[in-house]
């Protein structure tokens, strides 16, 4: 498939008489000289109220687009956006619109890109990696507007708005979903990702009906993930409690304590958790690492109910024995499932989770050029958190420069996920 945008590009004419000079003699005319003084007041005139135009009714957005990709982005996820970026214009009839393709090897380079395609009323798509959007704020009183994927949420200021998939957003509607019964456990990775949902649960707890009772970390290389799944659910503890009932128990003749003891015996800790629910902070090969580790040391998710932030979902996780019955934060597949057949059947690669991104970024942009906002409508639009759209990843909106969603809550179900809210 090939998609063709044409920039179109209006010069304006000047159609103002020239003046003519006075040839015969060296004399200075004194109507010419008036003529010319009028015209500098008018041209003073007409910047000013152009000037003033300008302030009262925004800049016009340029039609070429800036496309930002480090060299050192990950090939396939730099082929896919692209990929991705061509199927939303021709998927959404996104016409007249120019998508200009950098790439850059440096922060030196992104700049020089930035500074030579810098003018009013243009927008970026980029960069990805958090180390080269940093830069991005320093050219904010440039009139400009960049949609950056950095997952770093202290990049989101000023004319920088970020789109990822941020944990809090997911982790406060999974609190929100949770009812007054709920205590709810934490265990994390000493990581960034750890650490970030770490700082921010005891706000979002705040406001939820659930309390927060325990939480546990585990270094980055799981080397001490079994003594910190030993301690948030106090195994030791229980399996003491649980070894003293029996020889309670055994030390008694009736035949009660004999089949109490007999159904003891079955469990090597008693099941009196401090806590409802577990949060699960990980993700990739590790978060499948960890989670069997739970019911290992006896939390069992029968009893206590597992949950993820929106990384598990993906179909890789719904398999795990540990996350059946696991619940996480998420839209239903049904919502992109056209989507991932489009892109396979035209580009026969599989579709990333991630990119359903620039798919939604392009619906943004198609929205902002049919309405023909200028870039003060676009930056109200953007700063006013009760303007939803309508993504491939639930309705969306911006909340201080950064994308949040309303999602629903999933449980994992054989293979599947199903909308339990």
């Amino acid at each position: 498939m090939y998609v063709f945008i044409f920039l179109i590009s209006c010069t304006p004419v000047n159609l103002s008489k020239q003046d003519t000079k006075n040839t015969e003699n060296n004399t200075i005319d004194e109507n010419i000289v008036t003529s010319k003084n009028e015209n500098k007041e008018i041209k003073k005139i007409l910047e000013k109220e152009n000037k003033n135009n300008k302030i009262l009714y925004g800049v016009e957005l340029d039609n070429t687009i800036i496309v930002l990709f480090a060299k050192d982005d990950d090939i396939k996820i730099t082929k896919q956006f692209l990929n991705t970026f061509e199927l939303g214009i021709y998927n959404l009839e996104l016409k007249n619109i120019n998508l200009q393709i950098e790439f850059f090897e440096n922060d030196i380079e992104l700049k020089n890109i930035i500074e030579t395609n810098i003018s009013p009323g243009r927008l970026f798509l980029g960069p990805i990696q958090s180390n080269y959007t940093k830069i991005l704020n320093s050219y904010c009183n440039r009139e400009i507007i960049f949609f950056s994927f950095s997952a770093n949420p202290s990049l989101a200021k000023d004319c920088v708005y970020l789109l990822n998939f941020f944990p809090k957003n997911e982790v406060s509607q999974l609190l929100l979903y949770l009812n007054e019964d709920a205590k709810v456990a934490l265990l994390y990775p000493e990581n960034e990702y750890g650490y970030l949902i770490n700082s921010f649960i005891d706000d979002l707890i705040f406001d939820s009906p659930a309390i927060l009772v325990n939480r546990s970390s585990y270094k980055d290389d799981l080397s001490n993930v079994r003594d910190s799944i030993k301690e948030l659910g106090k195994y030791e503890l229980r399996k003491y409690e649980l070894n003293r009932q029996k020889q309670i128990l055994s030390s008694k003749k009736d035949d009660k304590s004999k089949k109490r003891l007999k159904k003891l015996k079955k469990f090597t800790t008693t099941s009196d958790y401090d806590f409802t629910h577990v949060l699960i902070a990980d993700y990739g090969l590790n978060l499948l690492q960890v989670v069997p580790l739970l019911p290992y040391y006896d939390i069992d998710p029968n009893i206590v109910q597992f949950m993820g932030t929106g990384v598990i979902d993906d179909k890789t996780f719904f398999y795990e024995p540990s996350l059946q019955g696991a619940i996480f934060p998420g839209i239903p597949e049904i919502r992109r499932i056209n989507l991932i057949n489009n892109y396979m059947e035209i580009y026969e690669e599989e579709f990333l989770r991630i990119s359903t991104l620039p798919y939604d970024l392009i619906g943004l942009i198609n929205f902002i050029y049919k309405k023909e906002f200028k870039l003060n409508d676009v930056i109200k639009l953007l700063n006013n958190p009760t303007k939803k759209f309508d993504g491939v990843d639930g309705n969306f909106f911006f909340k201080n420069n950064m994308i949040e969603r309303d999602l629903d809550i999933l449980k994992i179900n054989n293979g599947t996920s199903i909308v339990i809210n």
